[in-house]
């Protein structure tokens, strides 16, 4: 087990190389922000890739901003056993389930089964089905640099990045 840090190894907010990527980064999730998918579907979509990730840094970030948005401590203390959870709709549990296979995409031979895309498909357009993947996908690039940097998590306030 790896020691708590208080300082990331690397510091993405200072170095120059980083921030160019976190620019375009940034841009697609603002896309994604701007499409029709729910604001409260994508902070799920958003925990649940974090909780898998072992990300605390972007857990901190999106269940407090889920909480300033108006999202249940309820909801949010559930989102990691959803399956047996009863306050997530049925549209929501198929963007959960997307979630988790895009996430474990190594672990799952074939990767998104047809049966979750096509649940997934039930319950949203297009727009928002391109929205959930590039979601899914730019979450778990952030996850991935911050674990790998092991940003410290706990800090952060609601609004602190725009």
């Amino acid at each position: 087990m790896t020691a708590m840090t208080t300082e990331a190894r690397l510091n993405f907010f200072a170095n120059p190389t980083a921030g160019k990527l976190l620019k375009h980064f940034i841009a697609a999730g603002k896309v994604v922000t701007d499409s029709t998918l729910p604001l409260s579907t994508q902070e799920l979509i958003k925990i649940r890739a974090s909780q898998i990730n072992g990300c605390g840094f972007c857990l901190d970030m999106h269940t407090k901003e889920a909480a300033a948005a108006g999202e249940t401590s309820t909801r949010l203390h559930m989102v990691a056993a959803w399956r047996e959870a009863t306050v997530f709709t049925e549209a929501e549990r198929a963007a959960l389930e997307l979630t988790e296979q895009g996430t474990r995409i190594a672990d799952a031979a074939g990767g998104v089964s047809d049966e979750v895309w096509e649940n997934a498909a039930k319950h949203y357009d297009e727009d928002q089905l391109c929205a959930m993947v590039s979601l899914i996908a730019v979450i778990n690039a952030f996850n991935r640099m911050n674990v790998m940097v092991q940003n410290p998590a706990g800090d952060y306030q609601p609004g602190q990045f725009g």
